[in-house]
């Protein structure tokens, strides 16, 4: 698989990064979200330096992938235990049914 240049613009500086090819847009979406993200935390805090701002900004946005990870977690393993459950009341119940009922 080869790989595509693609020139996108994050804080008003163009940068060319490499992607696999069919991946183009993948890419343009999250340097425009990147951009987004930065306007936003340089206009709500202030902040200048734009090793500060990446740096909060990628604090954040790992921040929000961990809480993510965290709540699916969450919801597999009380899917697990659910699933627990229900193979426990179908083995109760096909223990208390005589041989050959249906």
């Amino acid at each position: 698989m080869s790989n595509q240049a693609v020139e996108v613009e994050i804080l008003g500086k163009l940068t060319r990064v490499n992607c696999p090819a069919g991946q183009e847009e993948s890419l343009i979406n999250a340097a425009l979200r990147l951009d987004n993200r930065l306007k936003e935390m340089a206009e709500k805090t202030k902040i200048t330096n734009e090793v500060q701002l990446l740096t909060f900004v990628a604090l954040n946005f790992c921040h929000e992938i961990e809480t993510r990870n965290s709540d699916e977690k969450q919801e597999q393993n009380a899917l697990l235990e659910r699933m627990e459950q229900l193979s426990a009341s179908l083995d109760s119940a096909i223990s208390k049914a005589k041989p050959g009922q249906q």
